[in-house]
């Protein structure tokens, strides 16, 4: 069965992953301990250690000398639900289907029961992020790099009694950067660079819709008739999938001087065909579709004094991309998403030979417009952030950041379709999270 009901129940039930990602959208900024540490302000530029990779290829042309990091960022959310009310649903729904399989509601006896929500909070796991980057210079002219990252994803679980179980359940999106990236120095001022990316995600994803509804289809010849009805809970969405995509990125570096430079990167993300069992009121999917945001980002980077610099970044996500959530037959949900922006400024100070300090301030913008969901707690945020350098040699260096991510209420109307006053749900979601990282960076 293929009606407006179960499609954009399947979406909202599935492919909302942007529960408590780290950065606006589902988008995860977390690429290194030192980026963490100055709100990843300058990233496409400073080029401290092999971590630059994440952000600007070109950047690798700065180096003289092979050079790795690694490392690991742990994230403790903070999400709550609140001053909730669920509409659960009850009565029939008459839907009618052409051969074309266009779907209008015929009429519909659709009634609700009001539940007040206890607030719920936690609902947002400890994530671990961990990073691995490698540059070799080849000559005085080339580099090439290989990085081990993330940029998308994100998890949340409800407790399995949640009141409102269409809107709450499991949510677990991960992703993985396997980069290649090569690049090309022109001149004493100017490189390049790009690369490929090889985008790899999986997701559990699980939902119970409860009600005591029947839907009736009538479909003309030779499709058949159907109906299907429930009451009480029922599995909604047990889903279970991956795929693979291939992105690509490109950069260029500008050095005025020792002290002064610019970098302006862009990445292309592809659309995510994730196939395994895909299972939704009895029904069966091979595919869902899920399209990415490229990412433009543009820094700056200047010493002020000879041992403090100041460095700062604007970053574009395109957003717009992500519309609508598909299968293979059918369009599953509107979204309409708009792009966003974040905007960061720190600081370095190099304090001597062993002792490096940094600091910053980003103002993350949300890109969700009219469709809020308390599956979406997102908001624009603000992060404040420190960190500090201790190089054990001159080829080696422990790195350390931390941030704290502060959102903002949100007061959130969700339905299942815009046409049923049920299954709903009102309440105010507030996302909050504190970051800790640590990474080992090496030159030889």
């Amino acid at each position: 069965m293929n009606t407006p009901f179960s499609r954009t129940l399947l979406a909202t039930s599935t492919l909302l992953v942007s529960a408590t990602s780290l950065a606006a959208g589902f988008q995860v900024n977390e690429h290194s301990a030192t980026g963490l540490g100055r709100a990843f302000a300058g990233e496409a530029v400073i080029a401290d250690n092999a971590s630059v990779l994440s952000r600007n290829a070109a950047a690798m042309m700065m180096f003289d000398k092979d050079a790795f990091s690694m490392g690991m960022t742990v994230v403790q959310p903070d999400v709550t639900v609140k001053n909730g009310t669920y509409n659960r649903p009850n009565g029939t729904i008459n839907v009618g289907v052409d051969l074309n399989k266009n779907v209008t509601f015929d009429s519909a006896s659709v009634g609700y029961d009001s539940v007040n929500l206890a607030d719920v909070d936690g609902i947002a796991p400890t994530a671990f992020v961990p990073n691995f980057y490698y540059i070799h210079p080849v000559n005085e002219k080339f580099a090439v790099g290989v990085a081990a990252y993330s940029n998308f994803g994100t998890g949340t679980e409800f407790e399995s009694d949640y009141a409102a179980p269409i809107f709450g359940g499991t949510t677990k999106v991960q992703s993985m950067n396997l980069g290649l990236s090569l690049a090309y120095r022109v001149n004493e001022h100017l490189s390049f660079g790009g690369g490929l990316d090889i985008i790899y995600g999986m997701g559990d994803l699980y939902r119970d819709v409860d009600g005591d509804v029947t839907i009736n289809v009538d479909a003309p010849r030779p499709i058949p008739d159907q109906s299907m009805s429930f009451s009480g809970k029922t599995t909604a969405v047990d889903i279970q999938a991956t795929g693979v995509g291939l992105g690509a990125n490109i950069g260029m570096v500008y050095e005025v001087n020792d002290g002064n430079r610019f970098g302006l990167s862009y990445k292309y993300s592809p659309e995510i065909e994730a196939t395994g069992d895909v299972s939704f009121m009895k029904q069966s999917y091979d595919a869902v579709y899920l399209p990415l945001p490229d990412i433009a980002e543009f820094s700056g980077f200047h010493m002020i004094t000879n041992k403090t610099a100041i460095h700062y970044s604007i970053q574009w996500v395109g957003w717009s991309a992500f519309d609508s959530i598909e299968t293979e037959s059918a369009t599953v949900k509107e979204y309409n998403w708009k792009n966003s922006y974040h905007y960061s400024i720190g600081a370095t100070h190099y304090l001597n030979n062993k002792w490096t300090l940094r600091t910053g301030y980003m103002y993350d913008q949300t890109p969700v417009d009219e469709l809020t969901s308390i599956s979406i707690p997102d908001s624009d945020r603000q992060w404040f952030s420190a960190g500090f350098t201790y190089n054990w040699s001159s080829n080696t260096a422990l790195d350390f950041g931390v941030t704290y991510l502060l959102g903002k209420d949100v007061e959130v109307h969700e339905v299942v379709d815009e046409s049923l006053p049920a299954p709903s749900v009102t309440a105010i979601t507030h996302s909050d999270a504190v970051l800790a990282a640590i990474q080992l960076s090496h030159t030889f």
